[in-house]
């Protein structure tokens, strides 16, 4: 009855999640995080008499939690390009993503 259940009551489908470059996305925010950083460092002083050293804490934290998601990013690029290739490769063969081989008479045989 309330104002979210046209959105939440399943009768949507859920929109197909926007690709693009997501490793150059992270890099650019991790890049802005560290740059914050370092920009903020000559003012510790006035930060720790002022109680607002967590604004340096935050910017070390998002350039930390960045390079993990670059790292995190890039394997996940790898692994997409890479089930391109098997697929690819499947395709080529005239399969629809196996090897080709049954395998069904080799417990048979033993």
């Amino acid at each position: 009855m309330g104002l979210m259940n046209k959105w939440t009551d399943g009768q949507r489908a859920a929109p197909e999640p926007l690709e693009g470059n997501v490793v150059a996305t992270i890099t650019t925010g991790t890049v802005l995080w560290f740059l914050l950083l370092v920009a903020q460092l000559p003012f510790y002083d006035w930060y720790s008499a002022h109680g607002h050293t967590w604004f340096l804490w935050t910017c070390a934290a998002g350039t930390g939690l960045g390079l993990v998601g670059i790292g995190m990013v890039r394997r996940r690029e790898r692994g997409l390009r890479a089930a391109a290739v098997r697929e690819e490769q499947a395709r080529k063969r005239g399969g629809a993503g196996g090897t080709g081989e049954t395998g069904g008479t080799d417990g048979a045989e033993r």
